[in-house]
């Protein structure tokens, strides 16, 4: 995994790229974008990011890259997300999570090079090699509770699926779910898509799906929940390895959830590891270190690292890491700790409450590494 920082010293922007370029294979590259706070309104900033991720995919490195997923990370998504210019050409995510260095938007993009990409009613499909790579984000409802409305978006995936010769138990790889007011609304989401799992065939006795329960404010304000997902139809089933970490982590329906802990795709030539969100958690299912954000902080990357461990990667592999903060006054400190630990790895700070008061900081990410697997593919 190469990394490298790019500033656009005069648009105010520094982009994160990290970038995995097998010879003569496909090149995968993850970046985020950050403003820098000039005393700019929203449209000023948005319009320094555009600028930059423009500049960004006409440099040497990132030739003939094509992006296929880019989130918003916004300070008022009611007010901000009318102005945003959706791409058409790849699948778009915009939610008030504020990223926490003072500016109004931040933005992960994820690009690819040497894929045939469609975009059909919002489901961005990215085909090589025998795989299609399903991505539709920004999934929200309008009418209902929370409940109701994650019944709705998952009925309404599965219907999408369909028509592509998939399913939500075979296909499905790793989802988002964003909830408003997460501390008294997460609980029906909870509910409707373990009732809904259940109707899948996922189980405790089969599986569940990698994903990131979190809270985030969608832009239209009669959405409780909104969903992204990505999926993937071409593969083995022997591709796809679920991730437990038990010795630091229990199984999530043991408290009444439904999603892995993280997911392992191989193809011939790499290895996708996806962590679903992790907090300071221990595997008797416990919060670990209530009100302290240092220890907690440790103790997530300790799980994390045993997940990655568990996926043949490391944190060496990572692309690129989301952090969630319940409180703006842990930011300091967190940005710290991060910037000493990962100081070359693409990172966002976000300001999303973890589905737990007592959970002070949540993370995610993704794990790229080498492989030579002759009875897959490549990717």
């Amino acid at each position: 995994m190469n990394t490298e920082k790019i500033l656009f010293s005069e648009l105010g922007v520094k982009v994160e790229l990290s970038t995995f370029n097998p010879e003569g294979k496909t090149k995968e590259q993850h970046a985020i974008l950050h403003v820098e706070p000039r005393g700019e309104l929203f449209a000023g900033q948005l319009q320094c990011i555009t600028r930059a991720e423009q500049a960004l995919l006409a440099l040497p490195q990132c030739k003939g890259a094509q992006t296929i997923f880019k989130r918003y990370f916004l300070s008022d998504a009611t007010n901000q997300q009318p102005l945003v210019n959706i791409d058409k050409d790849c699948s778009v995510s915009c939610i008030q999570q504020p990223p926490l260095d003072g500016s109004k938007v931040a933005v992960w993009l994820y690009m690819v090079s040497g894929m045939e990409v469609e975009n059909h009613d919002g489901l961005v499909i990215a085909s090589h090699n025998g795989y299609s790579h399903l991505w539709k984000m920004g999934m929200h409802e309008h009418g209902g509770d929370s409940a109701c409305q994650t019944e709705s978006l998952l009925t309404a995936y599965e219907e999408t699926l369909q028509r592509y010769g998939a399913t939500l138990a075979d296909n499905c790889i790793r989802t988002w779910f964003y909830v408003r007011d997460v501390d008294t609304q997460y609980a029906g989401m909870v509910k409707a898509r373990r009732e809904n799992f259940s109707r899948q065939g996922l189980t405790e006795k089969t599986h569940y799906i990698a994903s990131t329960g979190i809270g985030g404010t969608p832009a239209d304000t009669r959405a409780f929940v909104q969903m992204g997902t990505y999926a993937l139809v071409g593969f083995q089933p022997e591709q796809q390895h679920y991730l437990y970490a038990r010795t630091h982590l229990n199984s999530t329906y043991e408290y009444g959830v439904t999603f892995e802990r993280g997911t392992r795709i191989d193809y011939g030539d790499r290895r996708h590891a996806y962590i679903s969100g992790t907090a300071s958690i221990n595997n008797k299912g416990e919060v670990v270190h209530v009100g302290d954000i240092v220890r907690q902080t440790h103790r997530m990357w300790e799980n994390v690292e045993a997940l990655l461990a568990e996926a043949g990667t490391s944190f060496a592999d990572v692309a690129q890491i989301i952090v969630y903060l319940r409180d703006v006054a842990d930011y300091d400190i967190v940005k710290a700790l991060f910037e000493e630990r990962f100081p070359e790895t693409p990172f966002v700070i976000t300001l999303a409450p973890v589905c737990r008061p007592t959970w002070l900081i949540e993370m995610e990410c993704l794990a790229i590494r080498s492989c030579n697997n002759p009875d897959f593919r490549d990717f």
